[in-house]
């Protein structure tokens, strides 16, 4: 993977904020489409999701997830050449009284804005997405797959 495509990797996961997430249902997986705040060397991925959900339900059972970001579509373009990445990994609860908390809430209310008087709400909880494996498709013919560390670096290097 060159430089050109770890930019264009980092560059789409920061620009944007909804994603497809993929969990494990009791009935087999199932995708719902959440919004998300990379962290700034994309060594996790912020989730502030309600209990009420299905999604968030079935990560509390199951943690493994995907986290599923594109580029928008353009009616004149060939969809498969569109610049896509999927983040696989484990969801974990943040802990309300942690710092670990507190950082990523201002770090999460900071990106999402709107999202403030949420954290309010009894049955929402923020999670963090640590990634294990990430497939990034930079268009067609052009996928690559690289573990945590690689993404980390691609992350530090386009700061």
């Amino acid at each position: 993977m060159n430089r050109q495509e770890q930019q264009l990797m980092t560059a789409l996961i920061r620009a944007k904020r909804w994603a497809a997430l993929a969990t494990q249902g009791p009935d087999g997986p199932e995708a719902s489409w959440v919004a998300y705040v990379p962290e700034a060397d994309c060594s996790g991925f912020l989730l502030h999701l309600s209990s009420l959900a299905a999604h968030t339900r079935h990560l509390l059972a199951d943690p493994r997830a995907g986290l599923a970001i594109s580029e928008a579509e353009q009616a004149d373009t060939d969809p498969q050449t569109l610049a896509r990445v999927m983040i696989h990994g484990r969801v974990a609860v943040l802990a309300k009284d942690s710092a670990d908390y507190q950082a990523a809430a201002l770090r999460y209310q900071d990106r999402l804005p709107d999202s403030i008087p949420r954290f309010d709400f009894s049955d929402f909880q923020l999670l963090r997405l640590t990634p294990t494996r990430i497939r990034f498709v930079g268009g067609f013919a052009r996928a690559y797959t690289l573990d945590a560390a690689a993404l980390r670096a691609a992350a530090q290097d386009d700061r």
